[in-house]
């Protein structure tokens, strides 16, 4: 099994990798956190659509996370429009990423523990 598969079944050792090693080097631990959380975002989106696809026998997994955060990015956009007359492109991108890495997190638990509970009913 390759490095890249090991990391997006495990997605929280990205984390504490790149959170560990950040922290030792720069010795800041709230850019430790957001660098953690902008790596693992790519892991959880692989894991989760993979779980999904598991859990639902289907292969819409990628596709349904990638249309989600398109529609998220549009309403965060029209929200930034509205209030500013303009819209940040870095700073939409962020947010969305950072929304990204909470909901496919939540996304994770709640998909392995599905997966992991219909494996002992099968067994």
């Amino acid at each position: 099994m390759g490095l890249l598969a090991v990391l997006s079944i495990v997605p929280f050792i990205p984390f504490l990798l790149v959170y560990f090693i950040h922290f030792y080097f720069q010795r800041d631990k709230k850019a430790a956190i957001k660098l953690a959380m902008d790596v693992t975002t790519l892991f959880l989106i692989l894991s989760v659509s993979a779980l999904f696809n598991n859990v639902f026998n289907s292969g819409f997994g990628l596709y349904l996370i990638v249309l989600i955060l398109l529609i998220v990015g549009g309403l965060i956009g029209g929200a930034q429009n509205r209030l500013k007359g303009k819209v940040d492109a870095k700073r939409l991108f962020r947010a969305v990423w950072r929304l990204a890495f909470a909901g496919t997190g939540i996304a994770y638990i709640i998909l392995f523990l599905i997966s992991f509970i219909t494996y002992l009913a099968a067994a």
